[in-house]
C-alpha cells in the first residue's frame, strides 16, 4: 500500500476496524474511506454495489460484522449467520466488480474444529466439527475464506483471510450481556468494586484455555500483511487444490502464541481493576471449547510477531472503560 492508496475499512467503528484505521492514520494514510452503517447498509447488495462503484477504492479490509459473545451467539444464531453471510457476500463481489487489488477478510479462531489439535495450524479449517454456541457465526466466516479462495481462483484476485484471536482493546463492546469475555469481566470487576460486592460470578468452570491479542496488535499484524511485496503477499494466498492437491487456503493466523485459563484471565482482570474480592465460578454455565491456542508460525515466520503483554493491555483497555463510564 502506498500512502495515496484508496483504502476502504468495511467496519471502521467497530474492535477491528476502529483498529485498523488508527494504525493506517498513524502511518500517515490519507486516502482512507469509510461509512457508518447509517450511510451505508452493507446487507443491502444494491447499495454496496453503487458504493464500490463511485469510490474505487483499491485496497479493502473487510472488519464489517456482526460479532458476540457466547450469550448473543446463543441467542441470535439466525442473525450471525444471515447478517454475516450478506455482508461478506456483498462486499467481496463488489470488490472484485469494482476492481479491488487487495483486500483482507476478518474472521475468528471460531472457525476451527472444537476439538483441533492444539496449537491450531491453518490446514485444521474443516477437520472436525465446530463448537456448537458459534456454529452460525463460524459458518459464516468459513464460507467467507471459501468465497475469498474461489474468487481468486476463478477472477484472479488477491484476496486474504486473516484469523485474529481473541481480541480486546479501545473501542470494544461492554454491553452486559452481549459482549466477550474481557470487557464483559472487566465491566463485572468494575461495578463489583464501585458496589463493595464480596465476590464476582464468572460462568464456568475457569479452566478453559483462551489466547489474547492486544487490538492495536492486531490492526498491526493486518496492516504488516496487506503491505507485503507480491511475491511474499501471493505466497499466502494458498493454491487451486484441484491442480495442486493441496488443501492450502488463503488464510493467515493472528495471534499472540500463547494462552491462559479463564481463571487466570480472570484473577488478572480483577488485579487490573482493584478489586479484590473473591471470584467465584458458575458451572452450571457452559465453558464453550476447550482450548484455542492459535499456531502463529505462518505470520511469525513471514515477519510479525506480537508486542503488547495481557496486563499491559488490559490496562489501556480498562482506562479506556473507566473514562467512558465515569460516574
Amino acid at each position: 500500500m502506498q500512502t495515496d492508496s484508496r483504502i476502504y475499512i468495511a467496519g471502521h467503528r467497530g474492535l477491528v476496524g476502529s483498529a485498523i484505521l488508527r494504525r493506517l492514520q498513524a502511518d500517515g494514510h490519507g486516502l482512507l474511506i469509510t461509512r457508518s452503517h447509517a450511510e451505508l447498509d452493507l446487507t443491502d447488495e444494491r447499495a454496496t454495489h453503487a458504493f464500490f462503484e463511485a469510490e474505487r477504492p483499491e485496497v479493502v479490509f473487510l472488519a464489517a460484522a456482526k460479532v458476540g459473545g457466547i450469550v448473543a451467539n446463543n441467542s441470535y444464531p439466525a442473525e450471525f449467520i444471515r447478517d454475516n453471510l450478506v455482508i461478506q457476500s456483498n462486499v467481496i463481489d463488489a470488490a472484485h466488480r469494482a476492481g479491488v487489488r487487495r483486500l483482507l477478510f476478518l474472521g475468528s479462531s471460531c472457525i476451527y474444529p472444537k476439538l483441533a489439535p492444539q496449537p491450531m495450524k491453518e490446514s485444521a479449517l474443516l477437520t472436525g466439527p465446530l463448537e456448537p454456541t458459534n456454529r452460525p457465526y463460524a459458518l459464516a466466516k468459513i464460507a467467507g475464506i471459501e468465497m475469498c479462495w474461489s474468487y481468486n481462483r476463478q477472477y484472479g484476485t488477491q484476496y486474504l483471510a486473516a484469523m485474529p484471536t481473541n481480541l480486546y482493546g479501545p473501542g470494544d463492546n461492554y454491553h452486559p450481556t452481549n459482549s466477550h469475555v474481557i470487557p464483559a469481566l472487566i465491566r463485572k470487576f468494575h461495578e463489583a468494586r464501585q458496589r463493595g460486592d464480596a465476590s464476582v460470578t464468572v460462568w464456568g468452570t475457569g479452566t478453559p484455555r483462551r489466547e489474547f491479542l492486544y487490538s492495536d496488535d492486531m490492526a498491526e499484524a493486518c496492516v504488516f500483511l496487506m503491505n507485503l511485496p507480491d511475491d511474499r503477499y501471493t505466497a499466502l494466498l494458498g493454491s487451486d487444490e484441484s491442480v495442486t492437491g493441496r488443501f492450502e487456503p488463503p488464510l493467515v493466523n493472528i495471534g499472540v502464541g500463547q494462552d491462559v485459563t479463564i481463571a487466570e484471565l480472570a484473577a488478572t482482570v480483577a488485579r487490573v481493576v482493584g478489586y479484590a474480592g473473591a471470584i467465584v465460578y458458575d458451572t452450571s454455565k457452559p465453558d464453550g471449547t476447550p482450548r484455542k491456542l492459535m499456531d502463529v508460525g505462518l505470520i511469525n515466520r513471514a515477519g510479525w510477531q506480537a508486542s503488547t503483554t495481557l496486563e499491559a493491555g488490559l490496562g489501556v483497555a480498562y482506562a479506556e472503560f473507566a473514562k467512558q463510564h465515569a460516574a
